[in-house]
């Protein structure tokens, strides 16, 4: 901790974190002190400059926190491992996101025995990189009814494959990515169908989106397939339909609620040293009653995020978590984090629209979060529905 805030309490004003096991406490200090050392001091210059580090994955990889549930942590530690990289790097946080909750996920949901045992070993250490193709430039919100990916099986003389058609857009790893869970739309009888797909194969051409204003370290990409010939052993054998998605989109949108929560943790963390530090008529800016205000109007809301997220945790763990609880989770804690970074980015003046005072870069990220895995209208819909049992979305 800063000296300015020697034996002031953390952002857990209510201890949160006491909810964890003693081992999942410890676990939860060695990721912070691996990213205080190895993210913190570079994550603006990664972000300024639009590069992903690389170099620290297998560092990453060596805390084993992939897949947590996977590993027999509780579900309200692997919210907070999200958090915890959130409130330090958002960008960083993303790429842990889509690869493990997303990709690894999928191979432990989906898979079967031959591809887990071909693949799962080396997404799981980082040694390969994964991504998740399921946007595309058409359709966002509306993807599952309006996919235009299209897969065609072919049996004949060169074995039996599928020929895949179409494009993805906003994919996250997807410049780098060793393998990409592709969704497409089965010519045959219209299902949805899901691919591992070798991004080196040919017919995959990838490129990356320029001039983003948030997530700058993420690599998000435009990929086009041309007639991509991808093995029926590369067919996710558990995937018939889209409803299929439902839980790993379901856990996804937990997460990036958390994330919401990471967001607003930072933010907070930022403004309260900016406030005990930066001195304005004569004395520092935490002496005025309105910055206090300020201060505790984020804290309220960071709390209050938290505690909605730590009761989301419960429910999984029950195997209670439904949709619509997930969706108004999402929603609320984000309307939350914009809310929280604006009052940060306001009380830091014009210091708060420079990166190097990293609010800027919190306020902008903080937009990215907002609108993905479910914008704030669609979830609010879906909470919408389940309370009056009537659809505004369709």
């Amino acid at each position: 901790m800063d000296p300015a805030l020697a034996g002031l309490p953390t952002a857990d004003f209510f201890d949160f974190e006491s909810l964890l096991s003693a081992a999942e406490q410890a676990k939860l200090a060695e990721l912070r002190e691996f990213l205080a050392r190895e993210v913190a001091p570079f994550a603006t210059g990664w972000w300024n400059d639009a590069e992903f580090p690389a170099h620290i994955l297998p560092k990453l990889a060596a805390l084993e926190l992939s897949a947590p549930a996977q590993r027999g942590y509780s579900n309200l530690f692997a919210g907070l491992v999200i958090a915890e990289m959130t409130r330090v790097d958002t960008s960083l946080a993303t790429f842990f996101l889509v690869h493990h909750d997303l990709f690894v996920e999928s191979l432990y949901g989906f898979g079967s025995e031959e591809q887990k045992a071909r693949l799962l070993e080396d997404a799981a250490n980082l040694r390969t990189t994964g991504a998740f193709a399921l946007t595309e430039p058409d359709h966002g919100s509306d993807v599952a009814g309006g996919m235009e990916t299209t897969a065609r099986r072919v049996s004949g003389g060169d074995g039996d494959y599928w020929v895949l058609k179409g494009a993805k857009r906003w994919i996250g790893n997807g410049t780098f990515c060793d393998y990409m869970l592709v969704w497409a739309r089965d010519e045959a009888d219209g299902g949805i169908r899901g691919f591992i797909v070798d991004a080196t194969l040919p017919g995959v051409s990838r490129s990356r989106i320029e001039n983003k204003i948030a997530l700058r370290t993420v690599q998000n990409a435009d990929i086009v397939f041309t007639d991509v010939h991808v093995a029926e052993a590369d067919r996710f054998a558990g995937i018939t339909s889209f409803e299929d998605t439902n839980e790993l989109l379901r856990g996804s949108r937990i997460m990036v609620a958390w994330q919401g929560v990471g967001q607003q943790l930072a933010a907070f963390d930022v403004a309260r040293q900016y406030a005990v530090e930066r001195r304005q008529f004569g004395r520092p800016l935490a002496k005025f009653q309105l910055v206090q205000q300020q201060l505790v109007t984020m804290l309220g809301n960071a709390l209050a995020s938290m505690g909605m997220m730590v009761r989301i945790a419960q429910l999984q763990d029950a195997g209670d978590a439904d949709m619509p609880q997930v969706a108004l989770a999402k929603s609320y804690v984000t309307a939350r984090m914009r809310e929280t970074v604006a009052m940060g980015r306001s009380l830091l003046g014009g210091n708060g629209i420079v990166t190097d005072y990293r609010m800027a870069k919190i306020f902008a990220d903080a937009e990215a979060i907002y609108t993905y895995e479910g914008s704030y209208e669609i979830n609010t819909l879906i909470v919408g529905r389940a309370v009056t049992g009537v659809s505004a979305i369709v």
